[in-house]
């Protein structure tokens, strides 16, 4: 008899995360638990309520307060789940802090970074050592995480990076925001670049130490890109959102990963769009939103 799954969603009480939840408590079993969680109490719980009623909601559904800029919380909940459940077998690190063009990017770095970053590094250290074989820990990123985002000189801080070495690059950007050298120093004015890089370098540097146990398997780590969505923190940032996504339109391209009983090898590791990898090397420095920064 096939054990009850457990999955967790971060940043699940509105958006992308919220659909993701739906959409494992719609495509998941009787018996698996979806864990919804986010920073506010009350909020967490309106979502869960509204997971729970929705005529296509098959497993259990539990609202769960974390905040993933809390180290210690983070991992308290991954020890809480190994003791109850042995593990975990689906993880979603989505949470994100609103970024808007209105107010300066250095007033904004703090709080963006700690939930972005600093979250990211804290799901991968806790989760990935109470992940089930055959399990699932994806942190939902973006295409403009690929290396070649970046000015060429900064690439060498991530490129190949330990976890360790990639806090270091991010509190060293962070720094620089802070001093008001960041711009000299190569870095994008536009916190998104350099953050999405970094949660991409972030998973690398776990894959990268966890593949060869990993993938016999048949466990993946992965960042998943799905697409513009409409969101309001996409909103301010892009005019054209003719081809963009509702949450629950992006939500069915992460579940569709996330649910698959077999997974293709090579996207382990790496940044997947619409079931492709994005080459880490690719793209180049993005300069339109840069018109929308406050001074």
């Amino acid at each position: 008899m096939k054990s009850a799954r457990i999955a967790l969603v971060t940043g699940a009480n509105q958006g992308i995360g919220f659909a993701l939840v739906e959409g494992m408590a719609s495509r998941m079993g009787p018996d698996d638990v979806v864990l919804l969680t986010g920073r506010n109490a009350q909020r967490v719980a309106d979502a869960a309520a509204l997971v729970v009623k929705a005529p296509g909601t098959r497993s259990r559904v539990e609202g769960r307060v974390l905040d993933v800029t809390d180290a210690g919380a983070v991992a308290a909940m991954a020890a809480e789940l190994h003791e109850r459940h042995g593990g975990v077998d689906i993880v979603v690190s989505n949470a994100s802090a609103l970024l808007t063009p209105d107010r300066s990017q250095s007033e904004q770095a703090d709080e963006f970074i700690d939930v972005a970053n600093g979250g990211t590094h804290a799901m991968l250290r806790s989760f990935g050592p109470v992940l089930r074989p055959g399990g699932r820990l994806i942190v939902v990123a973006s295409s403009l995480g690929t290396l070649g985002r970046l000015n060429p000189r900064l690439r060498p801080l991530f490129d190949g990076a330990s976890l360790d070495e990639v806090e270091r690059a991010v509190e060293s950007w962070r720094a620089a925001i802070h001093a008001g050298t960041a711009g000299e120093q190569g870095w994008p004015h536009w916190l998104n670049v350099p953050s999405k890089v970094a949660q991409v370098a972030a998973v690398r540097a776990v894959a990268a130490r966890r593949r060869k146990s990993d993938v016999p398997e048949g466990t993946l780590i992965a960042a998943v890109c799905p697409g513009l969505v409409d969101t309001p923190l996409s909103r301010p940032w892009f005019t054209d959102f003719s081809q963009a996504r509702t949450p629950a339109q992006a939500a069915e391209v992460v579940l569709d990963l996330v649910l698959s009983e077999r997974i293709d090898p090579a996207l382990y590791g790496e940044l997947v769009r619409f079931g492709s990898v994005l080459p880490w090397h690719d793209g180049t420095p993005p300069q339109e939103p840069d018109r929308l920064l406050a001074p």
